[in-house]
C-alpha cells in the first residue's frame, strides 16, 4: 500500500512538473535580485540634519555594520492610474514610462476600497491591512520634533486580530535587523516604513522640506506624494456622506503636481538608486488599477510580473514590500506574502501604447465590476424559465415541446463557457460594451448548441450533453494552460481588483471546468458499456484516464495550480469508477481510496513547497508544518460558510436541486420518472451524477467559495441531465410496442 502510494506520488508529480524542480531550486533569498550587480555597498552618510530628520538614538544608520546591499526609493503616489499619465500634463511620468518596468498594480487590502492608510499600512506589512475604525482620510503625520507616528500601536494591534493576522512594522523592523536605516519623506511614508514601535529613523514632512541628504542617508527612502489622492478629500462629501465627484480637470491639475514632485525626487535620488513608484490606494470607493514602475540597476523598459500573479504587466501591493526586502538583499519575514516583482515581456516602444494597453486592463476590469452582477440575475434567469417550461412539457406529451425542452436545455448548459469565449473579443473597449458582450454571449451559445444538436451524437441520450460538456471542458482547460486570458474578468471568472486569485482555476471556473470533464468522460463510458456489455475495465479505465488528467491539468503548478480542487476531484472520480465497475463500495475500500488520496494530495503539497516558488499547493504544505494551517483551514471554512448568506448562488443551486427532485426524479402520469429512463438508456448516466454530485459537495466544503461550487456546477449538469431525460423520452414514445397478433384458432361455441 505505502509502495503503491509513493509510486502514484511520484508519477503524479513527475506530470506536474514538480520533480525536475525540486532538484535546482533556490531558496527564495538566493535569487538575484535587481540592483545586486550594480548598485554600490551602503557608505556612511553625511551632512547636517534637521532635528526631525535625524536618525534616532539606539536606531541602526547606514554603516558599515550595514547588511544591506544597494538603496531603495519608494515612491508612493496613492491614487494615481494610468489614465492620469499624458505625455503634455504629466511629462516626468510620461518619460518614466518609456525608460522603466511597468505594470498595473492591484491595491486590493482588506475592505472594498483601499483607502490611502490601507496601503501604506499593508506596505508596512506585507500583508492586507487597514485601518479598520476611521475614515477614509490621510495617514497621521508624526508631530513636530519627533520620528514617531502617532496611534501606531493601537494600529498595530488591529491589525494583528484581523482575519489576515497583519503584523504592522514588519518592514521596518526586517531593515532595521538587516542594520540599515529607513528615511520617510510625508505622512504617509513614515506609516509605510515605521518599525515595530511606529518609529522612523529620519522624517521630514514633505519634499520641499527634506535635506540634501536625505536621498543618501539610508538605504532605504520613501516617499509620500499625495497631490492625487488629496484632491479627492478637498472635494470632500455631499450631505448624505457621498465622495464628491473630482473634476477631469481638478484631477488633472492633481496629477500634474504630483507629476512634478516625482521629477524632483528623480533628479534627487543618488546614482544606482532602485526607484519603484506605487499608486498604492484607490482615492474614490471604487476600487481601480493603479500605476506601477521600476527603474535602475536590474530593470529595463519591460513589463513588470511577480510570482503572486504570473501575469504580465500585473503586480499587487504586497509585492511591493516583498520587492524592498528582496533589492536590499533582506530576507523577507514568513508574515510577508508578497513576491518580488521580476521583468516579463517585452514592452512597446510607443509609450502611448503602453499606456493605452494598461490603460484598457483597468477599463475590462472595470467593466467587470459593472457588469458581473447584472449576467448573475440574467443566469438565474434563464435557469428558473428552463425549470418552470421544462416542468410543464415533462407532463404533455407534445412532441414539439418537448424537443424544444431539449434545445432550450442545452443551450442553458452552454452559457457559462459562451460568457468565458465572449473574451477572446475585447467587449469593454467597444462603444456598447454592454451590447457587445450580450452579442458575443449570444453567439457563443448559438454555435455549441448547434454543434451539439447536429451530428450523429444527436441521437443518442447522452450525446447532445457531451458536445456542450466536452467544450465546456476543453476551452477552460486550454484557456488555464495559455495564460488564463479568457478567465480574467470574465462574468464568471475573476478580476485583479478583486485579487482573490490571479492564476490558474479559479473556484467557480474549475467547478464549471470539472463538471465538463466528468460528464463528456461518462458519456464516452456510456458508450462504451453499450458496445461491451457487462465488461466493464474499458469504461473504467477511461473514467480513470480522465481523473488522472483532470488531477494533473488542476494541480499543475504552471497550469490550474488548484490545491482545493485536487482534494474534491479525487473523491469525485473514485466514485466514479467504483459505481461504474459494479463494486460495493465497502468500508475497506473506502478508506483505502481515501488514504491513497491523502498521501498523493499531501506528497504533491510537499514536493511543491520544494519548489523556490510554490504555488497555493506547496503554500498549504508549508502552512502545515509552521503550524499555520489551523488559522488557513478556519479563514476558508468562514468564507465557506459566509457564501450561504450570497442569494444569487443560493437561489441558483436550490432551484436546480428542486427541479431534480420535484421534476426529472418524479414519476409522470403517463410513464415512469424522465431522469430513470434515461438512466435505463445511458448505462453511465447515474454514476456520472452522482460524481458530479460528490465532487462539488466536497468541493464546496473545502474552498472558501463554499456554495459557489455546486451552483456552478447545477448550472451544467441539470441543464444536460434533463436534454438526456428528454431525448429519453422521445426514443421511448417513438418504441410503440407490437400489436398482439390476431388468433387463427377457431372460436368456441357452445353446445
Amino acid at each position: 500500500m505505502s509502495a503503491g502510494a509513493a509510486a502514484l506520488v511520484g508519477f503524479t508529480a513527475a506530470l506536474l512538473g514538480l520533480l525536475p524542480a525540486t532538484a535546482t531550486a533556490a531558496p527564495q533569498t538566493a535569487e538575484p535580485a535587481p540592483g545586486t550587480a550594480i548598485a554600490a555597498p551602503l557608505t556612511s552618510a553625511s551632512g547636517a540634519a534637521s532635528p526631525t530628520s535625524a536618525p534616532t538614538a539606539g536606531t541602526p544608520t547606514a554603516g558599515t555594520g550595514s547588511k544591506t546591499r544597494g538603496r531603495v526609493l519608494l515612491i508612493g503616489v496613492p491614487g494615481l492610474r494610468w489614465d492620469d499619465i499624458r505625455r503634455t500634463g504629466t511629462p516626468n511620468l510620461w518619460n518614466l514610462t518609456g525608460q522603466a518596468a511597468v505594470g498595473s498594480l492591484s491595491v486590493k487590502t482588506v475592505a472594498g476600497h483601499t483607502c490611502p492608510i490601507d496601503g501604506w499600512l499593508t506596505i508596512s506589512a506585507g500583508q492586507r491591512a487597514q485601518l479598520r475604525n476611521g475614515g477614509c482620510g490621510l495617514p497621521p503625520a508624526p508631530t513636530t520634533g519627533t520620528t514617531t507616528v502617532p496611534g501606531f500601536p493601537g494600529l498595530r494591534e488591529d491589525n494583528a486580530h484581523n482575519k489576515y493576522g497583519s503584523k504592522l512594522g514588519l518592514l521596518g523592523d526586517a531593515v532595521h535587523r538587516a542594520g540599515g536605516c529607513t528615511m520617510a519623506i510625508g505622512p504617509g511614508a513614515a506609516v509605510g516604513v515605521a518599525d515595530g514601535t511606529g518609529r522612523v529613523d529620519g522624517y521630514a514632512p514633505s519634499v520641499d522640506k527634506a535635506p540634501a541628504d536625505a536621498w543618501s542617508r539610508c538605504a532605504l527612502t520613501v516617499v509620500d506624494v499625495d497631490d492625487v489622492v488629496r484632491a479627492s478629500v478637498n472635494a470632500g462629501v455631499d450631505v448624505d456622506g457621498r465622495q464628491v465627484r473630482v473634476t477631469s480637470k481638478d484631477r488633472a491639475a492633481a496629477a500634474s503636481a504630483a507629476d512634478a514632485q516625482v521629477g524632483r525626487i528623480l533628479r534627487s535620488a543618488p546614482a544606482g538608486t532602485t526607484v519603484l513608484l506605487a499608486g498604492l490606494s484607490d482615492n474614490t470607493h471604487t476600487s481601480r488599477l493603479h500605476v506601477a514602475m521600476a527603474t535602475g540597476p536590474g530593470y529595463g523598459p519591460r513589463y513588470l510580473t511577480a510570482n503572486s500573479t504570473r501575469t504580465g504587466g500585473l503586480v499587487t501591493l504586497t509585492d511591493v514590500t516583498s520587492t524592498i526586502l528582496h533589492t536590499l538583499g533582506v530576507a523577507q519575514p514568513k508574515d510577508a506574502v508578497g513576491s518580488p516583482w521580476r521583468l516579463d515581456g517585452r514592452k512597446s516602444a510607443s509609450v502611448s501604447r503602453v499606456v493605452r494597453a494598461l490603460k484598457d486592463r483597468d477599463a475590462a476590469a472595470q467593466a467587470y465590476g459593472r457588469f458581473v452582477f447584472p449576467f448573475y440575475l440574467a443566469l438565474i434567469a434563464v435557469q428558473i424559465a428552463l425549470y418552470a417550461f421544462a416542468t410543464v412539457a415533462l407532463r404533455r406529451k407534445a412532441h414539439r415541446l418537448l424537443a424544444a425542452t431539449k434545445v432550450v436545455a442545452l443551450a442553458a448548459g452552454a452559457l457559462p463557457v459562451a460568457s468565458f469565449l465572449a473574451n477572446a473579443v475585447p467587449w469593454w473597449a467597444s462603444g456598447q460594451p454592454a451590447l457587445m458582450l450580450t452579442v458575443l454571449i449570444l453567439l457563443g451559445v448559438a454555435v455549441i448548441t448547434a454543434a451539439a444538436a447536429a451530428g450523429p451524437w444527436r441521437r443518442s441520450v447522452t450525446g447532445p450533453g457531451a458536445v456542450v460538456a466536452g467544450a465546456t471542458a476543453l476551452f477552460l482547460a486550454l484557456d488555464v494552460m495559455t495564460g488564463n486570458h479568457l478567465q480574467t474578468c470574465s462574468v464568471l471568472g475573476y478580476t485583479p481588483v478583486v485579487a482573490g486569485r490571479f492564476y490558474g482555476f479559479g473556484n467557480t471556473t474549475w467547478a464549471l471546468w470539472i463538471t465538463g470533464v466528468i460528464i463528456a468522460a461518462g458519456a464516452l463510458a456510456g458508450r462504451l458499456i453499450a458496445r461491451r456489455g457487462d465488461r466493464r475495465l474499458a469504461p473504467v479505465a477511461l473514467v480513470v484516464g480522465a481523473g488522472l488528467a483532470a488531477l494533473v491539468v488542476d494541480g499543475a503548478p504552471m497550469w490550474g495550480a488548484d490545491f482545493g480542487g485536487l482534494i474534491a476531484t479525487f473523491p469525485g472520480f473514485a466514485v466514479f469508477a467504483f459505481m461504474l465497475s459494479g463494486r460495493r463500495a465497502r468500508p475497506t475500500r473506502v478508506i483505502a481510496v481515501l488514504a491513497a488520496g491523502a498521501v498523493l494530495i499531501l506528497g504533491v503539497s510537499f514536493l511543491d513547497s520544494l519548489r523556490a516558488n510554490p504555488t497555493h499547493i506547496g503554500e498549504f504544505w508549508n502552512s502545515l508544518t509552521s503550524g499555520d494551517a489551523g488559522t488557513v483551514i478556519f479563514r476558508k471554512f468562514r468564507g465557506m460558510i459566509g457564501t450561504f448568506g450570497n442569494w444569487k448562488l443560493s437561489v441558483i443551486a436550490v432551484a436546480a436541486i428542486g427541479f431534480l427532485f420535484f421534476a426529472l426524479l418524479r414519476p409522470l402520469a403517463w410513464r415512469a420518472a424522465a431522469l430513470h429512463m434515461a438512466y435505463e438508456r445511458a448505462p453511465a448516466l447515474r454514476a456520472t451524477l452522482a460524481s458530479v454530485l460528490v465532487t462539488s459537495v466536497v468541493g464546496m466544503l473545502v474552498n472558501d467559495s463554499g456554495v459557489a461550487i455546486p451552483a456552478m456546477a447545477f448550472t451544467i449538469a441539470v441543464p444536460l441531465a434533463l436534454a438526456a431525460s428528454v431525448r429519453a423520452l422521445e426514443l421511448g414514445a417513438s418504441e410503440r410496442p407490437p400489436r398482439p397478433e390476431r388468433s387463427e384458432e377457431p372460436s368456441a361455441h357452445k353446445g
